[in-house]
């Protein structure tokens, strides 16, 4: 299984930014999520998608400004950031799960991609 993210960069505040995570090898339905990290800290939490589309959970941090989708035809998911703010700046991970997991807990996915670096400037 592979991922690969893409989509991140240099923005400055306000302005929106669409990350992309292409998913290749699985051969089973999964759930996605998608965490952030900056230097010296852990994982954190940002959003994540059941298989189906329908169930969707958001970090309080970003909920409202954030949309977690997917295309499964394609293999692909998505992060539409919205109203960036330089607090979101960090590398974002996408993830999946194929079995049980704990939407919030990095520590219960399978697989992730090598991340993607965003930049917000104030």
């Amino acid at each position: 299984v592979q991922l690969v993210e893409s989509g991140g960069g240099q923005v400055s505040a306000g302005v929106s930014l669409r990350l992309s995570c292409e998913v290749s090898g699985y051969t089973s339905t999964y759930a996605m999520a998608w965490f952030r990290r900056v230097p010296g800290s852990l994982h954190e939490f940002v959003a994540a998608i059941d298989w189906s589309g329908e169930e969707t959970y958001y970090a309080d941090a970003v909920k409202g400004r954030f949309t977690i989708s997917r295309d499964n035809p394609k293999n692909t998911g998505y992060l539409q950031m919205d109203s960036l703010k330089p607090e979101d700046a960090a590398v974002y991970y996408c993830a999946t799960a194929g079995g049980t997991y704990l939407y919030s807990r990095p520590q219960t996915y399978d697989y992730w991609g090598q991340g993607t670096q965003v930049i917000v400037s104030s």
